[in-house]
């Protein structure tokens, strides 16, 4: 069954959406029905095993709770991962690719020039700038 992967609608998926749309709907009124009728009434009508009516309301804010902490954990384990600003890691790493550019205050636009117009019709090859090429490209008049 070799079969491209694709996320167009298809008929097995029509039925799977249909099938949760009914068991969230389903689901949705049973929870209403739990939440706000009494207990002496669903007792009357034969159904005697529901969780206690706290759990109604305690479900849905430990939900929001844990989705709030998350926003806020994963937050923080962004920053743990972050390195710092004067660390080397910030400017290159083990992948880098440096194209060998002597620079100097009065070669700037003439490497300028060379790096726009070496490959005027097409896209020039992917490489990194050493830091000092950036600052001098950047800062020099």
């Amino acid at each position: 069954m070799n079969q491209e992967h694709s996320p167009s609608p298809t008929p097995q998926r029509a039925i799977y959406g249909f099938v949760l749309y009914l068991a969230s709907f389903i689901g949705s009124g049973l929870y209403i029905v739990w939440a706000y009728v009494p207990d002496a009434w669903l007792h009357s009508i034969g159904l005697t095993y529901w969780p206690q009516k706290y759990w109604a309301v305690a479900l849905p804010v430990y939900f929001c709770a844990a989705v709030i902490l998350s926003y806020i954990a994963y937050t923080g384990l962004i920053l743990i991962k972050t390195h710092a600003l004067t660390d080397v890691s910030s400017i290159t790493d083990v992948h880098a690719i440096f194209e060998d550019i002597q620079l100097r205050h009065s070669d700037v636009h003439a490497v300028c020039e060379d790096i726009h117009l070496r490959h005027s019709d097409a896209i020039p090859p992917l490489r990194d700038l050493d830091i000092s090429t950036v600052n001098i490209l950047l800062y020099t008049n």
